[in-house]
């Protein structure tokens, strides 16, 4: 039997980490607050920062180009988010839309969130958006029955790429 390694899957599925907190700072236990709070965009993936979101990589994407849209405000649902914030963060999903399409090429994309525990959020208490592309035939049996991803790109070379779209240039010559 051949046997493909992920051995950064182990790191994710036995962390004992507290559940995202609900006060919304820094160190409370939410990845996104304690990210953005943070003064080190190449280490905690950022590709982006907005003037009330920012775009980082997901550390355990789905396919490569995986990035999550998410406010600095740590709010749990769409209700309470204020609209300022709701429209930036579509207008950059928008823009990231348009950057994962011209670096990937991808046949097409998933956009979306999970709001509560019930609805599949991984951090139920911060809102956020998801973007990724998606290749025809890149649903396959590993996924399925072998519980594994394929990806063809390390994570800093995706951070590479995307954070020199979001800067405005271009990403195969920086």
């Amino acid at each position: 039997m051949d046997r493909l390694w992920s051995p950064w899957r182990y790191t994710y599925i036995s962390k004992n980490e507290p559940a995202a907190g609900t006060k919304g700072q820094s160190g409370s236990g939410c990845f996104f607050c304690d990210k953005s709070a943070a003064n080190n965009d190449a280490e905690n993936l950022i590709v982006y920062r907005g003037q009330l979101n920012f775009i980082l990589l997901n550390l355990y994407p789905y396919t490569s180009g995986h990035v999550m849209v998410a406010p600095y405000k740590h709010v749990a649902s769409l209700i309470d988010a204020d609209d300022d914030i709701l429209t930036e963060m579509m207008l950059l999903t928008r823009a990231t839309e348009t950057h994962l399409r011209a670096i990937y090429r991808p046949d097409g994309l998933n956009i979306g969130m999970n709001i509560g525990n019930a609805a599949g959020a991984g951090v139920p208490d911060h809102i956020h958006m998801h973007v990724l592309p998606r290749w025809t035939g890149d649903a396959n049996f590993m996924t399925t029955v072998g519980e594994t991803r394929v990806l063809p790109e390390d994570l800093t070379e995706t951070y590479r790429r995307l954070s020199a779209a979001f800067q405005g240039l271009n990403p195969d010559q920086r």
